[in-house]
């Protein structure tokens, strides 16, 4: 027959203390950098629409359009395209100029001048050149 221990077990070892974890953690040395990504990631994340860049080539081919012009380019409802507008205008890239009835849209180009200043600053001096397979960048600025 198995023989069954009334003894009381020992009270389980307590576990060894963990390492503090800190405090606070410890910001990116390169804060600005990580800032610059995250906003771009965002206008990327914008850009990754088919009509919202065939809104930008619309308008940057035109200079300007009201959203009527858009919806008959673009074979799409009003509220489909003014939605499209809404996202761009909020992320500044497109601007709207009120004549009567209409809104009439134009490209900020100085939207986009201001997202490459920024993120190029953050690593440093600008360069004056940046140089890809078709196209090269230059910055004229000071």
């Amino acid at each position: 027959m198995a023989r069954v221990s009334t003894k009381k077990s020992a009270a389980p070892k307590a576990a060894a203390p963990k390492a503090a974890a800190p405090a606070t953690r410890n910001r990116s040395k390169n804060a600005k950098l990580d800032t610059s990504i995250r906003e771009l990631g965002q206008v990327f994340k914008l850009l990754s629409d088919e009509t919202r860049l065939r809104i930008l080539y619309l308008l940057i081919s035109n200079e300007q359009l009201n959203v009527t012009a858009l919806c008959n380019e673009l074979h799409q409802s009003q509220p489909a395209v003014s939605h499209h507008l809404a996202l761009l205008r909020v992320a500044g890239i497109i601007v709207a100029r009120r004549d009567g009835k209409h809104n009439f849209y134009t490209v900020r180009p100085e939207a986009f001048d201001s997202l490459l200043l920024h993120m190029l600053s953050a690593l440093g001096p600008i360069p004056k050149k940046i140089t890809l397979e078709h196209f090269t960048l230059t910055n004229t600025g000071s």
